[in-house]
This record gives C-alpha cells, structure tokens and sequence, in this order.
C-alpha cells in the first residue's frame, strides 16, 4: 500500500500540523487517523492562544503533549517512501537509521548577484547583508566578553557596599532580564553624575523664568540623563491653551447647487457640506474614482440626506436621491476651484496680512509650559470634518469623518493650571489630570474608532527622549543578536510546531523586515503582518523562493519575492500543508504577543518592532565605518544616499514608482542638456575670438554634444526666450504692487514694454546665429582666458546635475526617507556630516534639525553605534 503513495509533493488528508512534524501517511491504514488535527479557525485571531487549537482539528488528535518521536512510531515506512520536502525533518533519519543530508544553503551569488535591472533590488545586496550580519555576530560577542571582564574585576574601593559589590560580580548565568536592569542603571549612574546636576540647577533657573528663552547657552541636556520617564510620571507640573477646532460651515450661494437627475437640488446645510466634501475634490480622481470611494461616500451621503429631511427641487418638492450615477457635483467643484484660484491670486501683501492674523490668533497654543519650561505643542488644530482617505486600499476609504465638538474632547492638564475655555455654549466631555500621560488632549473619531491625541512637537524634550530611547534599545540589542539567531536557527528544526512557528516567524521578521502584525477586529482594516499571515497570503515557489502578497500597514500592499533559507522553505511548505486552505492562519500556533514575551527573555523591553531599527541602523554603521567619501560635497552626499539606499533595500524600505517621476526626470534631462547648451556657445565664442584655438584645442572640442540637435536647440531657444519674458513681466508686476502700498503712483504699461525690447534682441540673435551657425562673444571685454574659465564651472555644474540625476533615477522605488528619519540612528548621519564635512542641512531640513537636536549635540565623528 505503501507504493501507492504519490510522492510529487501532494499530501493526502490525513496529515498532522500540531506540533511540527508532518507526514504523508497511507490513508487506508487504521492508525493514520489518529493523527487527523488543525484546519479553519472560527473564532477572532485577538482570541486564539498558541495551544488553542483550530475549530477542525478532531477531538481524538489532542497529542501536542506527545513527543514528536513517539507519535512518528507508526509513519517510520510511509516517510521512507515520502517526498523529502513533505516528510518531516527528522523522522527521515529515525525511521531509516541513516543521516539525511541536508540541500546546501544557497551562496548570495546564486540568489542574485546580478547587475541585471530585472532582478529585485533585495537579492542584489544579499552578499552584503550576509557579511554585515556575521559581522554583527561577532561583535556581539566581544561586546559580551568586555562586559564580562568589566564585571569580574574586583571593587576598587573599600566603602562599596555588599549591594554594590554584588551588581559588580560576574552574573553570566542569570537570565539576562534579571541582570540587565542593573547593568543598565549602573551605566546611567557611572556617565551622567555629573551632567546631572548641571541639569538640576539650570532646569530650576528656567522653571522661575519659564518666558525666558534667551538663556540657551544654560540649556538642560536630557540626552546626558535620560532616564526620567521610564514608568514614572512624566511632568509635575503643565498648564497649556488646549486646542483649536475648525470654522463653522459656510453654505453655498443659493446659485450653486448640486444636481440630481439634471435637476439643481436644495440640501441641508449639514447634507450640503458632506456633499461638498465630495465636490471639492473631483480633480482627485484616484479617490473619486475608485468605486469603494464612491460607495461608501453614498451611503453616507444618503444617511445625511434621510437624517435631514432630504433634497428638494426650486419647487419644494422631494426629490429621492438612489443612484450615485446621477448625482452631479460639478457645480460644486467649480464654485471651490475657483475659490482655490481666486486665493493663489491674492496679493502678496493681502497673503502676507492674512497669514500674521493667522499666526497671531494660533499663537496662545503652539505653546505649552512643561515642569516650568515652555515646549512647543505639536497637533493643536483639531481635524476638520471630511471623507476619510485612508492610505493603499483601505476598506473605509470614502466614509464621512464628522465634526469633533468639545464635547468628544478630553483635556490632561495639571491641578494648579487654569483650564482652558471650551467653545462658548460647549463643554469638554473630561478633564484629567495625568502625569503618567505626554497628551494635551484626545478624543475618538468616528471612521476606525481610534483615539487621536495632541502631543508635543517632534523638537521637544519629551518626544526627543522617545526617540533616544528607541534607538539605544536597538544599539542594546547589538550585544545579543549572535545568540537570537543562533536559538531561532536551531528552533527551526524543533520538534515542537509552536517552537518551529516561533522561529519561522523571527527569520523572517529578522531577515525581511516584516512587522509582526497585530490582532485586528472584524470591523478593521484586512491588514496583517508576520504573525498573522494567512494561507494565501504566501506562495511558495522551488526551490527556495517564498513569494509575499498582502496589505501591510496603512493598507499598503506588500507584494514581494525573497530567496529563504532551504529550512525555511520547508516549514512554511508544512505549516500550508492541507487540509488547511484559504482564511487559515500560517502560524496558528503563535500571536504578536507570545512572540515579544519570548524576545523580553533576551533582553528587557526587546519586541520584533526593535528589529527594524536595529538592522537598519547596525547595516548603516558599518556601511560608513567602511567608507572613504571623496570628492565635492554632491559627491559626497551622493556616497551617503548611496549607503542609506543599501540600508533601505536591505530592510526592505521601498515605495512604488511616484507617477510623476518619469516628468521630473525628463524636467531633469532637459535642465542638463540646457546646461551643455550654454556651455557649446560658450566654447563657439571661443572660435568667434580666435579661429586659431580649434587646432590648438582640437575639433572635437567644439562639436555640438551627441544628445543636442538642431531641432532641440530650436525648441529650448524658444523657451529661453518665453522664460525672459515672464521674468520681466512678473518682475514689473511686483514691483508696480510694492508702488501701490507705498501710495505711489504706478507704473504705465508702456515701461513695461520698454523692457521687453531685451526679449526681441535675444529672439534676433538666436535667428542669427541659427542662420549664420556662428556665436558671437558677449559681456564686457570678453577673452578667451574668461571664456575657458567660465566652461571649466559648467563642467562641474553639469557633473554635479548629473549625479543628482542618477542619484534620483536609483532612489525612485526606494524610500529613502523612512530609512534615515525612523529607522537609522540620526547620530549616525551627524557622524557621516562630521567626519566628512558635509553640512548637517543637507540630510536634514530645519524640522528634523529640531527634531534630532539630541542627536546633532551629543555625538563627534568618532561616535560609535
């Protein structure tokens, strides 16, 4: 019977999944149904435990206790026979008696060292990564053995307490959650003793000034003592002006109308706003257009309509709006676009007065005073209603978010402070006074349920030492990264399926950067991560390629092929093994929180999220400590994209093709070619000085370059020649403005075509020299001296455009910015801007300057991550 037994890699039902290893067994016999287990499971994921097991799993199968050796007893002659991939592990080698050898490991070059653009720009750099993670491995190690070192020397001093003298002693055996903390502590203690109590008595002086923000030559470095706010309160004392809501709604004129049917209909005001919504942005079409969009904006809309009272005709008479199809919202769309133009012609100086009385009735709350010192406050405007976008496919895109009243609205303010006034005639629905909390204020929007919270800004204390936290978690996670993935490589031949799952799931949170993912309701986005990855959500292709698709974060689809490690490969192969099918849980066997409860008995607070910072920040380390960046500052900037792409692709950071990419690149290369434009008749000048200097120089020299032709130069002369001309004209209208608020008299048109005689001279001279196919000099006393220094800047000009341009062709489907803003460490971009003097601005804008301030003033270039 036996024989029969297909062995092309189909398996039978009959199959075990509980527990690791599966096997394909004769379903004629007896003894194989015993083992029936796993398949859908009915309840929520947020339910489902790692030994719960699925709803069609048979009652007789509970063996997870059962020692995979004994129960694979009765399967020794069918594993024999089975395929390699479908039979377990290790039941191979017990139930023959022989050794099975293993495929090799595929070498990074056979998974794609290619230079071929069609291969994913993940394979391309898997060499690297390989290098970079033993690289990684071993300094773990040394790390360790210094620290042991550190510990095993005997105190120096006799005063030492026992206490003392036992934190010091050699802890190598005790689980590392028990001995870090006081490592931890110890480390604190020993580097900021004395910072801290400058810290003290600056932040008192600020505390009796709070207005006072001249005095930043005393400030208080946090970043030297961070350690406030682990578990405690986070203030003593905060007083702040709450939030600002949006206006009230406008209605319409009477004239402007949406349509049903051809027929212009009256709605309510607060029907007429949601359609509103929807009006304004018919020049979005990926949103309008996009049928769950429209769908779930109708049926919205509709709600409005029956809550109040519906839409009527010129007549008064109902009209019952029922098809989406028929409803016309152009009018509404040209009443708010020309709204829009009307507003990007205003005067400057209207804009200007505009945006002081802006600025000055916001100013009360940009601010807020935190323990005596005056923070600046991030989100205070409370989000106007609209239709919710959503981001990827988001399954909510199109509802209507409604109007936050203060009623929703809870303010966290400190007892002594006076609480800030809601809205006359309103109220706010709580006042609390929570020192453990960093909000301002909260409240529930209506689209997710989700609370939104106002916060500190990016550039204050609090947020500052968020982010310091983050990312010396990642660098403490640097000492145990050998021993991590030493477990989980051993684990992945476990004879316990929830140990195999584990260890699955941390290779490729680890390897591929996924996020773990977290339990989602019914009423949520379908969106998932490592753990919650579905049956078919993985395809599995030999030898050892697993391809990903499913919507990620933020509903954005993650649609990917990786090369995995041939183990791998196969326990991904059992964990799809029938009779699961589509809906079924790849690893049923482990949850998010399982998953980070295991990773804190490595190190304290460790979870998979770490991971990500880890990886993107260690890869980024040892990128610039290989490093010699040489030549002019593009070039340099150049070098340091280029390691922050690496990083971005090895950590799986990338985006899809903007639409208007291929534009700008063409805006690009237009911009290039001008520049080898201008420089050509420069070196015509050249020869109209001197005929002579063409044999000196050589005729190549003077050739017109291969990617300009006549035509081109035509149509680029053209341009030239309208960009002049808008120049002057935009220029003489400025000006003639600034006469008007002055009350001077203005001036007449004919000044302004007196200056646009310069535009027909220059229409002449390119008709001339088209013609003539000659360049005469131009400026003042021009020499041939001049000329070639003048060619000389544009050949770095061109050379520096040129980088610019291949450094944005490379960078078009990797995000860049995610790597260096949350991912990579910010002390290491201060370190890359020291140690080869580059301007800090060039990486990071004046809002990440502030935001990262931390970062820029605690680091020299011999920082080490």
């Amino acid at each position: 019977m036996d024989r029969q037994i297909p062995t092309n890699g189909e398996v039978m039902p009959g199959i075990s999944l509980a527990n690791g290893d599966v096997k394909v067994e004769d379903t004629t016999t007896t003894d194989s149904h015993k083992h029936l287990t796993n398949g859908t499971s009915a309840t929520k994921r947020k339910g489902r435990e790692s030994n719960t097991r699925p709803s069609y799993a048979e009652a007789e199968s509970s063996d997870d206790d059962v020692p995979l050796s004994k129960k694979r007893k009765t399967t020794a002659k069918a594993a024999e026979e089975s395929d390699s991939d479908d039979a377990p592990l290790i039941s191979k080698a017990k139930a023959n008696g022989k050794t099975v050898t293993k495929p090799p490991r595929a070498t990074a070059a056979q998974i794609g060292e290619s230079s071929d653009s069609d291969v994913p720009l993940s394979k391309k750099l898997a060499k690297e990564k390989q290098k970079i993670e033993q690289s990684a491995e071993k300094e773990a190690k040394v790390i360790r053995s210094k620290e042991k070192k550190e510990a095993d020397k005997p105190a120096k001093k006799a005063a030492t307490t026992k206490k003392v003298k036992k934190e010091e002693s050699s802890d190598d055996d005790k689980p590392l959650a028990k001995r870090a903390p006081a490592a931890t502590a110890k480390k604190v203690k020993a580097e900021s003793s004395t910072p801290a109590k400058k810290s003290k008595a600056v932040k008192k002086e600020e505390t009796a000034d709070p207005e006072d923000e001249d005095d930043e030559d005393e400030e208080v470095k946090w970043w030297q003592d961070p350690t406030k706010g682990d578990g405690t309160n986070k203030w003593e004392t905060l007083e702040h002006n709450g939030v600002i809501f949006p206006p009230p709604y406008e209605p319409l004129p009477k004239n402007v109308k949406m349509r049903y049917d051809g027929v212009p209909v009256t709605l309510h005001p607060e029907a007429e706003e949601v359609a509103g919504f929807f009006g304004s942005m018919l020049n979005s079409t990926h949103n309008v257009e996009n049928p769950v969009f429209q769908k779930n904006f109708f049926t919205d809309f509709k709600e409005y309509l029956k809550k109040t009272g519906g839409a009527k005709d010129k007549d008064g008479n109902k009209v019952d709006i029922k098809e989406f199809s028929k409803c016309d919202f152009k009018p509404i769309f040209e009443y708010y676009d020309a709204q829009r133009e009307a507003k990007k012609a205003t005067p400057a100086a209207e804009k200007k007065a505009i945006k002081a009385a802006k600025d000055e009735a916001e100013a009360p709350y940009m601010h807020c005073v935190w323990d005596g010192k005056k923070q600046k406050v991030g989100n205070f405007r409370v989000e106007p209603p609209g239709l919710f976008r959503g981001r990827g496919e988001h399954p909510k895109t199109g509802k209507v978010k409604t109007r936050v009243q203060p009623e929703q609205v809870t303010i966290n303010i400190g007892k002594e402070a006076t609480v800030p006034p809601p809205p006359e005639g309103h109220k706010w629905k709580q006042v609390k006074h929570d020192k453990q909390g960093t909000w301002l204020a909260m409240w529930q929007e209506n689209i997710n349920g989700n609370f939104k919270y106002v916060m500190l800004a990016a550039s204050s204390d609090v947020k500052g030492q968020s982010d310091y936290k983050k990312f010396e978690k990642a660098r403490e996670l640097k000492k145990h990264i050998d021993r991590i993935r030493k477990d989980y490589r051993k684990d992945l031949k476990s004879e316990l399926m929830a140990d195999r799952q584990k260890a699955t799931a941390m290779y490729l949170i680890d390897q591929f950067a996924l996020r773990a993912g977290n339990e989602k309701g019914d009423d949520e986005a379908d969106t998932v991560g490592c753990c919650s990855l579905k049956y078919e959500h993985i395809t599995l292709r030999a030898p050892a390629t697993v391809v990903f698709d499913f919507l990620g974060k933020d509903s954005i689809r993650f649609h990917e092929e990786f090369e995995v490690d041939p183990q791998v490969f196969k326990n991904l192969k059992i964990f799809k093994k029938p009779p699961k099918k589509d809906g079924d849980d790849i690893f049923d066997r482990l949850t998010t929180t399982q998953l980070n409860n295991h990773l804190k008995n490595y190190m304290p607070g460790l979870t998979a999220k770490v991971f990500r910072t880890y990886n993107a920040s260690y890869t980024m380390a040892k990128l610039l400590s290989e490093m010699k960046s040489e030549g002019n500052i593009m070039e340099r900037i150049k070098d340091y994209n280029d390691a922050n792409r690496k990083v971005a692709i090895l950590c799986n950071h990338k985006r899809t093709v903007a639409a208007s990419h291929a534009g700008q690149m063409e805006k690009l290369g237009d911009k290039l070619k001008g520049l080898k434009y201008q420089q050509w008749r420069l070196k015509q000048m050249m020869l109209d000085l001197d005929s002579k200097i063409k044999k000196k120089k050589g005729a190549e020299y003077f050739e017109l370059p291969d990617d300009l032709d006549e035509a081109w130069i035509q149509e680029h002369q053209a341009y030239l020649i309208e960009e002049q001309k808008t120049k002057i004209t935009k220029k003489f209208e400025k000006e003639n403005e600034k006469l008007k608020e002055e009350g001077q008299k203005q001036m007449k048109q004919s000044e302004l075509n007196e200056r646009l005689e310069v535009v027909k001279e220059l229409e002449k001279k390119y008709k001339k020299e088209n013609k003539t196919k000659k360049v005469e000099a131009e400026g003042k006393s021009p020499s041939i001296e001049k000329l070639e220094e003048n060619v000389k800047k544009f050949d770095t000009r061109i050379a520096n455009m040129s980088i610019q341009a291949e450094d944005r062709e490379n960078n078009k489907e990797v995000a860049l910015g995610t790597s260096k803003i949350n991912y990579i460490d910010p002390r290491l971009t201060v370190v890359f801007s020291k140690k080869f003097d580059v301007p800090i601005e060039k990486f990071f804008s004046k809002t990440l300057r502030e935001k990262f301030e931390w970062a820029l003033k605690s680091v020299d270039e011999n920082w080490v991550f």
